[in-house]
C-alpha cells in the first residue's frame, strides 16, 4: 500500500516554529479529513469596485500556506476544518476593520480520509466528459 506522509511547519512571523504537524495523505486513513471552502468575502459599503480589499482577504488567505485557489466568484480553500475555518474569520476581522457592512458567503464540503480534493473533484468531473 503506498502512502504519502506530509509534515506542516507553522511559523510565526519571526520565523520561528510553532507547532509541527505530521498529516498521512493515506486515502481512508483515521483522523486525517479535508475540508474545501469555497467563498467570497467583501464589503457592501466601499462603491462599485471592491477588488482592492478582496486582495487584502486574499493576502491572508496566501500567507496561510493552505492550498487555495482563486476563481472570478470566490476562493476555494483546502485544509483542515479548523485551519480553513481560522482563515475565514481572519478574512473577516480584516475585512470588517474599515467596513460598516460585510458580505460573506461560504460553502463547505468535509470529507474523512482524502486530501488534494482542491485538484482532484475538478479533474473528476471533466474526465467525465470524455464519455459524453
Amino acid at each position: 500500500m503506498d502512502y504519502t506522509i506530509v509534515s506542516l511547519i507553522y511559523v510565526s512571523e519571526k520565523n520561528r516554529p510553532l507547532e509541527l504537524t505530521t498529516l498521512n495523505s493515506l486515502s481512508g486513513k483515521r483522523g486525517f479529513m479535508s475540508t474545501l471552502i469555497n467563498f467570497s468575502i467583501f464589503p457592501l459599503d466601499k462603491g462599485e469596485s471592491v477588488s482592492v480589499h478582496v486582495a487584502r482577504a486574499l493576502k491572508i488567505i496566501r500567507d496561510s500556506g493552505l492550498a487555495y485557489k482563486l476563481n472570478p466568484m470566490g476562493t476555494t480553500i483546502e485544509g483542515e476544518w479548523n485551519e480553513v475555518m481560522d482563515v475565514v474569520s481572519r478574512c473577516f476581522e480584516e475585512i470588517k476593520k474599515d467596513s460598516d457592512r460585510v458580505y460573506m458567503m461560504v460553502n463547505a464540503d468535509y470529507r474523512k480520509g482524502k486530501s488534494g480534493r482542491i485538484d482532484s473533484k475538478v479533474k473528476s468531473v471533466e474526465s467525465k466528459l470524455t464519455t459524453l
